[in-house]
């Protein structure tokens, strides 16, 4: 018989961002929308073992989890990004303007990874990116390709502390798992109809 488990993951693909709005203490999320041209996404997490030392020894070691932060390299930012989550205005001419008082979102990031068996797909609940850092190169006699690079925090959602969720499809939830990028993965989620 077959392994069905992965023995590696690879890659990144079918990156897809929904905008948070929080009211009154909900958190309700926009329509996913593709961030095509995902290069790459590194992520280290964030928080602290704190140990308590007693009959001279680690008696008990608290640890905090404060999710992950990273970088996600992109070949070219969308435009939709650029205004519904780092809220630069686009004018009348199709020019996008970016300001020192822009406001930006916080998102749910999702993405696909290739494994040697089966895909897997995250989803992070509560993230926020800086503006991102470009990289532009004089053509030479190949062209080298510039790409775009921000760093992305992925907290704890307030409302329920979930930092990071992933499937991967088996033989129960093969609707769930293909409607993964159609709206944002909850606990115990039903497919969509």
């Amino acid at each position: 018989m077959p392994d069905t488990n992965n023995k590696v993951l690879y890659g990144i693909e079918q990156c897809y961002v929904a905008k948070i709005t929080e009211t009154d203490g909900e958190i309700n999320y926009g329509t996913p929308f593709p961030m095509p041209g995902a290069v790459g996404l590194n992520f280290d997490p964030e928080g602290e073992e704190t140990p308590f030392y007693a009959d001279n020894v680690k008696y008990f070691i608290a640890s905090s989890n404060q999710g992950y932060s990273g970088d996600l390299e992109i070949a070219m930012t969308p435009e939709q990004f650029l205004t519904e989550i780092l809220g630069r205005q686009k004018d009348t001419n199709g020019a996008i303007f970016e300001n020192a008082d822009d406001k930006t979102a916080r998102f749910a990031l999702m993405f696909q990874g290739q494994g040697d068996v089966k895909n897997r797909r995250w989803v992070f609940f509560d993230c926020t990116a800086t503006r991102p850092s470009k990289e532009n190169n004089t053509k030479e006699e190949s062209i080298e390709v510039g790409t775009e690079t921000m760093t992305i925090t992925m907290s704890p959602r307030s409302t329920d502390k979930a930092v990071m969720a992933y499937i991967e499809p088996n033989d129960t939830n093969e609707d769930v798992y293909n409607s993964f990028f159609t709206k944002v993965y909850e606990k115990n989620a039903q497919a969509s109809v």
